[in-house]
């Protein structure tokens, strides 16, 4: 808890003052309680009550007040030992509660601070590409009309770019898909238009995609799914050789819809498993040495889908070999 230091110093100090206001409390009701009832007297049977005697011959009156002084002088002293206790014990309680209670926020602050950290570097990378490409132009007193068409095309590629990122950022900082999932999805159809966006980089690599997808239905979002399933599909195409095959392929039981791409890329090594849900995380040398293009976000935003519906993501893969993607969904929310 580097950075919230100072805030949970002072959330446990309000943890130890409600616990010890409590425990004084307790204490003094206790003791207020035991005080009454060792000042009551014994009813003398039918003698007067001074007719009665000490064990040392002293008025009994006298032996019995005494007594609940000395009873209520020793409870006095156990309770504040209790309270010392009480007070050493309550401060690491208070401290190890104040930690756990502020490591969610400190976690998140830093996953915002990545986050926009990140988010900066790769929104860098573009705007730098288009203002170079821009200045070198405006530089180029024998600039054709063929070439400024080329600086266009390439800004409008770039700025293409731009509009992807934004919107897959965007993507995984809204929240409102909770909202949309009591809507009846057909998973062949979800899958087909999935499909539909990614044929042209599948056509281009002479990659076959077979679809094994039944009507099955369920509760949910049907964008979001559709949305998931071309995150998973362009994944597959990215990173699978010419002319090689992905298989899509769907199983429903009484309480889930399952969903499974495998492809016959590259694979993944372990570490890359582990870490391929963090945003803006890039595969390793070897898939980088692919040549694709991407910002790290889509299996983010694929895994923030899944978990909106309730569902789990499994990730098969070795390296040479391909991949397999299995997606469990409930079919009721």
């Amino acid at each position: 808890m580097k950075h919230l230091k100072h805030d949970v110093l002072r959330l446990t100090g309000t943890y130890l003052i409600i616990i010890m206001t409590m425990s004084i409390v307790f204490s003094a009701i206790f003791f207020s309680t035991a005080a009454r009832e060792l000042d009551r007297r014994p009813r003398g049977n039918g003698l007067g009550a001074s007719s009665l005697v000490a064990p040392g011959g002293d008025d009994i009156d006298v032996y019995l007040t005494q007594r609940a002084d000395e009873g209520r002088a020793s409870l006095l002293g156990e309770l504040i030992i209790i309270n010392v206790m009480m007070l050493a014990v309550g401060s690491l309680i208070s401290y190890l509660l104040a930690e756990r209670t502020l490591k969610p926020i400190e976690e998140n602050m830093e996953a915002q601070s990545q986050f926009v950290s990140d988010a900066s570097h790769e929104l860098r990378t573009p705007l730098t590409a288009i203002r170079t490409t821009n200045e070198v132009a405006l530089r180029d007193k024998k600039l054709t009309i063929t070439q400024a068409r080329q600086v266009i095309e390439e800004n409008i590629q770039d700025v293409t770019r731009l509009q992807d990122l934004t919107d897959s950022m965007l993507g995984l900082l809204r929240d409102d898909d909770k909202v949309l999932l009591q809507q009846t999805v057909d998973l062949q159809l979800a899958v087909s238009d999935a499909m539909n966006a990614v044929v042209p980089q599948a056509l281009e690599k002479h990659i076959k995609i077979e679809d094994s997808v039944a009507h099955t239905h369920f509760q949910g979002n049907p964008q979001a799914i559709m949305q998931l399933a071309t995150i998973l599909l362009d994944n597959a195409v990215k990173y699978s050789p010419n002319k090689s095959t992905i298989s899509v392929t769907s199983t429903q039981s009484a309480r889930q819809v399952t969903l499974s791409v495998r492809d016959q890329g590259i694979g993944m090594d372990k570490e890359t498993v582990e870490q391929m849900f963090t945003r803006f995380y890039r595969a390793d040398k070897a898939r980088t040495q692919q040549g694709t293009k991407g910002y790290g976000l889509g299996l983010s935003i694929a895994k923030k889908i899944v978990d909106a519906h309730g569902g789990k993501i499994h990730v098969e893969s070795t390296l040479g070999e391909g991949t397999t993607f299995r997606i469990e969904l409930p079919v009721k929310q």
